[in-house]
């Protein structure tokens, strides 16, 4: 029995400027994705039925059923090619939950580029990204996990080259508090501060900002504790992701992102890795 295995990327928000609250009750946002080597991981052998098993550190409480956005993924991706194969899904959730980070976004996004290869569809990855855009904002950039600029809701992407980023290791670092994404941006206070930087991503990510920071860190101060202790590591940049509450840190030198690991409280959850 053949098992097909993909990761789902961590992503990171290098920048994330709100723009414009729209009549739909979303945002307009610009985003700069970046996305870690390291995630969740997905397998998949070929079944009569379509099911899907959780496991890992962050699994438990996790529902498998029908409302899962890997399962929502795997049930569009069979009805619009026409498949009649089932799928046996594993997902070991190594990454936080609610954390800012990609999660049930990547996970949705792995599991489609997982099936595309275990049914034999040949799909694009826009093809998939288009696709399923609707079940969330993230999920196109998810299915690509290329470092991309974000716009309108941030599933128009354009992507980017990211070899002037001098800084590729990186140290994720979540306080094991979620926050509500649709608080956060409720919260918004609706000023248009700017727009991400065009041009050098580099330049772009250091004059760049993540607007709902403040707001997340008011609502989970543990966020200030996060980056205040990672500032004290030398890194070369420190930001939150997404809505929160996971932070990360840029670093030069692997040595240096193993030394800013020992300075976190133990409580914290965090994750050494490379960008992509």
């Amino acid at each position: 029995m053949q098992i097909f295995t993909e990761t789902a990327y961590a992503k990171i928000n290098l920048a994330l400027h709100v723009r414009r609250r729209r009549d739909d009750g979303y945002h307009d946002i610009e985003t700069l994705f970046a996305f870690a080597q390291h995630g969740d991981q997905l397998q998949a052998s070929l079944s009569d039925t379509l099911s899907l098993t959780i496991d890992g550190p962050f699994g438990s409480g996790l529902s498998a059923d029908e409302e899962n956005l890997v399962m929502q993924a795997a049930n569009r991706i069979r009805a619009h090619f026409s498949i009649t194969n089932g799928a046996s899904i594993r997902l070991t959730k190594n990454l936080p939950i609610a954390s800012g980070i990609g999660g049930g976004s990547a996970d949705a996004a792995a599991a489609a580029r997982l099936l595309n290869g275990l049914w034999e569809i040949h799909a694009s990855e826009q093809e998939l990204a288009d696709l399923l855009a609707t079940l969330g904002a993230d999920i196109p950039a998810c299915v690509f996990s290329r470092t991309s600029f974000g716009s309108g809701t941030g599933t128009a992407l354009e992507f980017l080259n990211d070899s002037t980023v001098p800084a590729r290791h990186l140290l994720l670092v979540n306080p094991l508090q979620s926050v509500s994404t649709a608080a956060i941006f409720k919260a918004w206070d609706g000023k248009d501060k700017g727009p991400v930087a065009r041009g050098d991503i580099w330049q772009a990510t250091l004059s760049g900002r993540n607007d709902l920071e403040p707001i997340a860190a008011s609502i989970c101060p543990s966020i200030t504790d996060i980056l205040d202790v990672l500032e004290r590591a030398n890194p070369v940049m420190t930001r939150m992701s997404g809505s929160g509450a996971t932070c990360f840190a840029l670093f030069a030198e692997a040595r240096d992102e193993e030394a800013a690991t020992a300075l976190l409280d133990p409580s914290w959850w965090s994750m050494g890795t490379i960008l992509r």
